[in-house]
């Protein structure tokens, strides 16, 4: 029997013919069998086009298939090389794919393509296609592979394969190579410098940044073709360091360009390769460090989201970073990734040895097992973590530049540059600044540190409740009441939530949401949290203003389950609603500042504004403006009003420029008086 005979297409023809034979015997018995009942299969086949490009399905087998080329006798080659037109005019034929059916190639492709993205050799059909890819990155393996391999039959195989490929990407090789020794690159050859496991530089928001190139693809877009480069950067959870995606582009470009000028590029081909990455790795260490909770100043641009995309924010403000509490609060944007379980593979230099000798294995990678996670055992509130395995410099330098927080001035969740946080620089003499009786402020600040060191040792009968502080400051304004929960927080060196009914808006089911994350974000970070002006929730409910008595009743339920530090501050006393009285631990009542108390606040002001200097006022003068009445506030700006007028007369500050502040003051008093007809 030849070849033909045992064919799949001689078989199908057989079977269709003996199919016929079977259902066309005996016409009347078959015309009596119900749809469905015959025990056998009906081969239907797509005909050809029509002029309108349609096609059906008929009974009638095909006369001009060809037969399948790959079968038992092409089986018995160690390489199938499938082969199309080619169209550049340098040769008639090109390689579209290779398919690799020796067992000793694959075996000896295990080790040349180790960990290449998309590969598996130990599968039965392996395939490779045009260009070629893997084998570009890897040919220097391939060449040390070939050059190794003591098995005979083995060599033989792997010189068929570098015979094969060396002819077909002979151009190719060729143009990479001069490429790299020109230092230029074209859009079309781009992915050439991109080997999967590349350490990849860009400059992301001002900041340089480095990342582990997985793979990359041309893309056309709206705006233009550009070439994707998808990668992974060392990132925090909140709870575990782990690898999260990031995507850079390389938008189309004519002719060839520097490779350093392209938005992203190989670090190694960086001009400072060393500074770089020892900036960088010092910058992977400063954001190991800021991992868990920290509170922090902020001095630059942070990046928020809107509703069509980023925004920038220029931020100066104190600042919490707390990504656990960034996954809570928004859990839209949760950071997720996945776990650093082992070291991150290292592509090797195309043509740079001694970045070879830099970025190739490191001994610290081989002391990790590939089981062990990079997790902690992290408190959450104090930041503290334990049991967290440091990163490796590979890993540092691959640590991402931004870091998930909360900014309290502008009270947003932002993205903020490591470069830009810095240590927060206490204001000591805050709270002996404060204008108080020494027992008051004592008992003040005593309740507060007691409050963060032991708010679980007294609970409710309810699990949960009357477990926080609540402290209400009432007077009229200027007299020191927001400055007193300002210097608790200072003191305590605890951040502050400055917050108001504004903040809150004045929608009940608006109101509960966004009181009810403030608590939370409070408690959480034992925080200081004020409400200033407090009157609209705690002024007494009446039987006519059904909405604002919600308002009250909101707050008086939530406050109930509040854990943490919590200041009110009212300039009507009286009007406070019942309900609050058994919720406040402690009121205070603030009086019109006395004239030695006036006196105090001068110097305060005084030597504040002097830098360090000492002020150029005599008791004498500080005697005359404490006899001013005056609040704190009035105070402030008088000195304010008298610094600006004594810098533009190119002088010190002195009583004759603040006397002449007061005496405007006086003069606009009198004026209203007399208006008001007293």
């Amino acid at each position: 029997m030849t070849l033909l005979e045992s064919s799949p297409v001689v078989a199908m023809k057989d079977a269709a013919a003996s199919l016929v034979d079977r259902t066309t015997d005996g016409n009347d018995a078959s015309a009596h069998v119900e749809p469905g009942m015959i025990t056998d299969v009906k081969n239907l086949y797509q005909s050809k086009p029509d002029n309108r490009g349609q096609t059906t399905w008929v009974d009638k087998y095909p006369d001009d298939l060809e037969e399948a080329a790959e079968n038992a006798e092409s089986a018995r080659y160690a390489l199938l090389i499938r082969n199309s037109k080619c169209y550049d005019g340098r040769k008639k034929l090109q390689i579209d794919s290779i398919v690799v059916q020796s067992p000793l190639l694959k075996l000896a492709l295990g080790s040349v393509l180790k960990d290449y993205p998309g590969i598996t050799t130990s599968l039965d059909r392996l395939t490779f296609k045009a260009p070629f890819q893997a084998f570009i990155h890897r040919w220097k393996n391939l060449l040390e592979a070939l050059e190794s391999e003591q098995d005979p039959e083995s060599k033989d195989h792997l010189e068929l394969l570098h015979r094969i490929l060396e002819a077909e990407l002979r151009e190719d090789l060729k143009a990479r190579d001069d490429f790299i020794l020109n230092g230029v690159i074209t859009y079309s050859t781009i992915w050439m410098i991109f080997e999967p496991g590349t350490t990849v530089f860009t400059v992301k928001d001002g900041q340089n940044c480095a990342a582990n190139f997985n793979n990359g693809n041309h893309q056309q877009t709206q705006c233009g073709n550009r070439y994707v480069l998808s990668c992974q950067i060392v990132d925090w959870d909140g709870e575990n360091f782990g690898l999260g995606s990031a995507q850079f582009y390389v938008w189309e470009f004519e002719g060839t360009t520097k490779i350093t000028k392209l938005s992203a590029y190989p670090l190694e081909y960086h001009p400072h390769l060393a500074t770089v990455k020892e900036a960088l790795i010092q910058r992977g260490k400063a954001f190991e460090e800021l991992s868990g909770y920290h509170y922090k100043k902020y001095q630059g641009i942070a990046i928020g989201e809107g509703p069509w995309g980023p925004i920038k924010y220029n931020v100066d403000s104190r600042i919490i970073v707390d990504t656990y509490a960034w996954n809570r609060f928004n859990p839209n944007k949760q950071v997720n990734l996945t776990t650093l379980a082992r070291p991150i593979t290292k592509a090797r230099s195309i043509n740079s040895e001694e970045y070879s000798e830099e970025g190739g294995e490191d001994d610290d990678y081989q002391s990790y097992d590939d089981d062990e996670e990079y997790g902690s055992d992290e408190n959450v509130i104090t930041g503290e973590k334990s049991n967290l395995k440091p990163l490796t410099n590979d890993q540092l330098l691959l640590c991402s530049a931004s870091l998930k927080g909360y900014s309290l001035k502008n009270k947003k969740w932002l993205t903020f540059s490591i470069g830009s946080v810095l240590a927060i620089e206490y204001n000591e003499s805050a709270f002996e600044s404060l204008v108080l009786p020494e027992d008051h402020k004592e008992l003040i600040l005593a309740l507060a540190e007691s409050q963060v060191q032991h708010r679980d040792s007294f609970d409710d009968v309810i699990q949960g409740k009357g477990k926080g502080m609540i402290m209400l400051l009432s007077g009229p304004p200027g007299v020191g009441k927001t400055l007193t929960a300002e210097s608790v927080a200072e003191t305590m060196r605890a951040p502050l939530y400055m917050m108001s009914a504004s903040d809150l808006g004045l929608d009940s089911s608006g109101v509960e949401f966004s009181l009810s994350n403030v608590l939370e974000m409070a408690s959480k970070w034992n925080a200081v949290l004020l409400l200033d002006e407090a009157d609209v929730f705690l002024e007494q409910r009446s039987s006519h203003d059904l909405e604002r008595n919600k308002l009250v009743s909101i707050f008086l339920r939530i406050l109930e389950y509040y854990e943490g530090i919590l200041f009110l501050t009212t300039n009507r006393v009286d009007n406070i609603d019942a309900a609050f009285q058994s919720r406040i631990h402690i009121s205070m009542q603030y009086g019109e500042l006395s004239t030695s108390s006036r006196r105090h606040v001068w110097v305060n002001f005084l030597n504040a504004s002097s830098r360090g200097r000492k002020h150029g006022f005599s008791d004498e003068d500080l005697d005359k403006l404490a006899g001013h009445k005056m609040n704190g506030r009035e105070i402030k700006n008088v000195l304010k009003t008298a610094q600006l007028l004594a810098s533009k007369k190119a002088k010190g500050l002195c009583y004759e420029h603040v006397e002449s502040v007061l005496a405007i003051e006086r003069r606009h008093v009198g004026d209203q008086a007399q208006l008001l007809g007293h």
